[in-house]
């Protein structure tokens, strides 16, 4: 099971909004001026996601709680977000090819299956993304920031 921490922003009527950041290791990296993944990482959300979970138990904002997702749901998604373009790519590339024999063609049903994927993969998502499996579990949920105080004597 892949784990993370994310801090509770609010919690009503069973469901908790959380605050999750993203870890990168972007800013320590020397080569940051000639690498791909920083500049796609500067064109998403900075560092952090929000996200909602279903939370029987009353939180409260600044308590952090364990989440956790299951790897093979992960391995699913990661798979049809991959493949499912790519497999669209190839597919009408080559019926586009078969077709017209041209080097042009295949070029714009490449074009077409790989926008085609991305929209399948995304409609199959909606489709299966609410399914138990695919959505995290609170794992561990930590002390209120106000249920621990530390007096000291002088």
């Amino acid at each position: 099971m892949m784990k993370e921490w994310a801090t509770v922003v609010a919690w009503k009527d069973g469901v908790a909004t959380l605050h999750s950041e993203a870890k990168t290791s972007c800013n320590s990296c020397s080569a940051r001026k000639g690498c791909g993944s920083h500049a796609l990482n500067q064109l998403g959300p900075k560092n952090a996601h929000v996200m909602t979970i279903a939370s029987p138990e009353p939180l409260q904002p600044g308590q952090r709680i364990e989440l956790g997702i299951r790897e093979s749901s992960l391995l699913g998604s990661a798979l049809l977000v991959y493949m499912t373009p790519l497999f669209g790519l190839f597919l009408l590339a080559g019926i586009f090819q078969m077709l017209f024999h041209s080097d042009l063609a295949a070029a714009c049903g490449a074009l077409l299956g790989g926008i085609g994927g991305f929209i399948v993969a995304k409609g199959v998502s909606n489709l299966f993304g609410d399914r138990e499996a695919f959505q995290p579990v609170i794992l561990n949920v930590a002390l209120p920031p106000d249920a621990l105080r530390v007096e000291s004597e002088v």
